[in-house]
């Protein structure tokens, strides 16, 4: 009952997002969801004004959840995310003023503009759940998410994201240009970043924190299904044009993100197709090419590797 409940809140809130308010931007919304119940992050790269932020900005409104944003830009220090320290005169000592990462969904606009220094104070937090400043260590908001978004590295201005980096956030997509007729609807209508407050809370964390515990607990991943993630890792790492291929933390939010899927799908078991479905938006930005094909779209070659390998009869 629990399992049917959550199901139905998170599928209303994705039908009340897609249905009235991100027109053209259903994948998007549904892989930020699944990061959310998967306890991951999402990246989102695509071209500035495709409406990344109003991505962000819908999903912390729809939720019901507290939310930060971070303007990333060159002179970015890594307190301006973190928090410090303030003298107060009063008590005669110093007071810790929390910084945005203190909230349960928290955007960083335009990530890659930040300083490389600045963009690795985000690693204790993106993995711990905790942050350190001046030595003393304090724990984030449950549930907790970073949902990001990058400018294309050659657009200037913009500092590539390290492996490390990459390497934690459980999605990375895009969204692309809408549709012609869609586009045109857009331009008569405006934007949508004003009519956001109306779309009320659809969950609450209760529901959150509960559909996590249910995508983790009672979703079953079967050992064919095992065999099979670890197959496409095991192939990206003997690939010929792939220098360094997908980690065991990808595998692991490999599965994390194919029972999400499994979930908003209404089922308690992993289908194959929740794997292949979510495979590259998972693993795509982890891998590493080699020198001579450091071009090559990473998308294209995983999709390849993925229909060389038989899905598996479950």
């Amino acid at each position: 009952m629990t399992a049917s409940v959550q199901n139905n809140t998170m599928n209303t809130m994705l039908d009340t997002l897609c249905g009235s308010y991100l027109h053209g931007k259903e994948e998007v919304v549904r892989l930020a969801v699944i990061a959310l119940l998967s306890g991951g992050h999402i990246l989102i790269e695509d071209l500035p004004g495709l409406g990344k932020t109003t991505i962000a900005l819908a999903l912390a409104v729809a939720t019901g959840l507290s939310f930060g944003r971070v303007q990333c830009t060159s002179d970015l220090l890594p307190s301006d995310i973190t928090g410090l320290s303030v003298f107060n005169r009063k008590e005669g000592g110093f007071n810790f003023m929390p910084g945005p990462i203190f909230n349960n969904i928290v955007l960083l606009d335009e990530i890659n503009r930040a300083m490389p220094r600045t963009q690795s104070a985000m690693l204790e937090a993106m993995e711990e759940r905790r942050v350190t400043v001046e030595g003393i260590t304090h724990v984030l908001p449950d549930p907790f998410m970073v949902l990001a978004t990058q400018n294309p590295s050659d657009q200037s201005g913009t500092f590539l994201l390290p492996e490390s980096q990459l390497d934690r956030f459980l999605i990375c997509t895009g969204i692309g240009y809408p549709s012609g007729q869609l586009e045109k609807r857009i331009i008569a209508e405006g934007g949508i970043r004003e009519k956001i407050g109306d779309i009320g809370s659809q969950a609450t964390s209760s529901d959150i924190l509960e559909a996590r515990r249910v995508v983790g607990e009672e979703i079953y991943l079967s050992n064919k299904l095992v065999d099979y993630i670890y197959g496409i890792v095991s192939l990206s790492r003997s690939h010929g044009m792939i220098r360094t291929g997908l980690s065991t933390r990808a595998a692991i939010n490999l599965a994390q993100a194919a029972r999400a899927a499994a979930f908003l799908e209404g089922r308690d078991f992993v289908a194959p197709e929740d794997v292949r479905g979510v495979a590259v938006a998972v693993c795509a930005h982890r891998l590493v090419m080699r020198m001579d094909y450091d071009t090559v779209d990473r998308g294209d070659v995983l999709r390849e590797l993925i229909a060389d390998i038989a899905l598996p009869l479950v």
